[in-house]
C-alpha cells in the first residue's frame, strides 16, 4: 500500500490542479528508496528495483495525460557505481529490459526519449538498447522523458567547461563572449528548459548532485514514499502544490 506523501512545511494536498497554465513545464524526479522499500519487506533490494519500474511507467503516464511537456528522472547516479557489482550488473539489465519492453508505449503515447550522462561505462548492450528505443521516438512530438544514467551535475559542469575552454583555445570563441545562456547551451541539458518542478521520495532533503545549475529556480516538493509507492495521486499531489506558489525569481511577486 502506498504511503501518504509529507508535505513541505505549511503545504496542504489538493487534488491535482485543473488550470494547464498553473502546471510545470518541466517536472525532474529523484527516484529514492528502493532498497529501502525491498528491506522493509525482507525482500532483495534488486525486488525494489524491480517494482520501481512500475512507478516509471505510471510516472510518464500521469505526465502524458496531463500534458507536461518534459520529464526528466534520476536513475543512476555516478556516485552509484560504487554499489555492489551484482547489483549494479541487474540494474544495467532492468534497464536495458525496460527500453526495449516499454517501445511500443513510448510509441502510442508519442513520447520522444534522451539520455544524460556519460555513457563511458555502460554495457553496450545497455547502450544500444538505449539508442534503438531513442531513435525509434525520435519523430515523436509528446512528452520528453530524459533518463539520468550515469549522471553527476559536478561532471556535467566540469564537461562544459571543457568544451567551451577548448573552443576558445581553438580560436572559435572569445572568452569574453561566454554568459549563462552560453554555459547553458554547453551542458547535456541544452535545448530543454530548466526544471520547474523537483520532485525526491523517500523523504531526503538533499538534491544529490543532480542538476545543479538547471534547478537554480526550480520549486522543491518531498515526499516520504518510497519509490516503489509513488503513484499518480501523489504526482498531482505535488503539482497541487506547485500550482498554489508564487515563483518570484528573485523578485518581489504581486502584492
Amino acid at each position: 500500500m502506498a504511503t501518504t506523501p509529507a508535505p513541505l512545511a505549511g503545504e496542504r494536498l489538493t487534488a491535482a490542479p485543473s488550470r494547464s497554465d498553473r502546471l510545470p513545464r518541466h517536472v525532474a524526479i529523484i527516484m529514492d528508496g528502493n532498497g529501502r522499500w525491498a528491506r522493509s519487506r525482507g525482500l532483495p533490494r534488486i525486488e525494489g528495483h524491480r517494482r520501481g519500474v512500475a512507478s516509471v511507467r505510471r510516472t510518464t503516464e500521469q505526465c502524458v495525460r496531463l500534458g507536461i511537456e518534459q520529464l526528466t528522472l534520476y536513475c543512476l547516479s555516478s556516485e552509484n557505481w560504487r554499489r555492489p557489482e551484482a547489483e549494479l550488473s541487474f540494474l544495467m539489465v532492468l534497464l536495458e529490459q525496460y527500453l526495449v519492453e516499454e517501445r511500443s508505449l513510448l510509441q502510442k503515447q508519442r513520447v520522444q526519449l534522451s539520455m544524460i550522462g556519460r555513457r563511458d561505462g555502460l554495457p553496450a548492450a545497455t547502450l544500444a538498447a538505449l539508442d534503438k528505443t531513442t531513435d525509434l521516438c525520435a519523430a515523436n512530438d509528446g512528452l520528453r522523458l530524459c533518463l539520468a544514467i550515469n549522471y553527476g551535475s559536478r561532471a556535467e559542469i566540469v564537461d562544459a567547461a571543457r568544451r567551451l575552454a577548448r573552443e576558445a583555445r581553438d580560436g572559435g570563441l572569445d572568452p569574453d563572449a561566454i554568459d549563462e545562456q552560453r554555459f547553458a547551451a554547453a551542458l547535456d541539458t541544452a535545448g530543454t528548459p530548466d526544471p520547474d518542478l523537483l520532485i525526491r521520495t523517500a523523504g531526503e532533503m538533499r538534491v544529490s548532485n543532480f542538476l545543479l545549475w538547471q534547478i537554480s529556480y526550480a520549486e522543491l516538493w518531498v515526499t516520504d514514499s518510497l519509490w516503489p509507492d509513488f503513484d499518480e495521486p501523489q504526482l498531482d499531489a505535488a503539482l497541487s502544490a506547485y500550482a498554489r506558489r508564487e515563483r518570484r525569481f528573485g523578485g518581489l511577486g504581486q502584492t
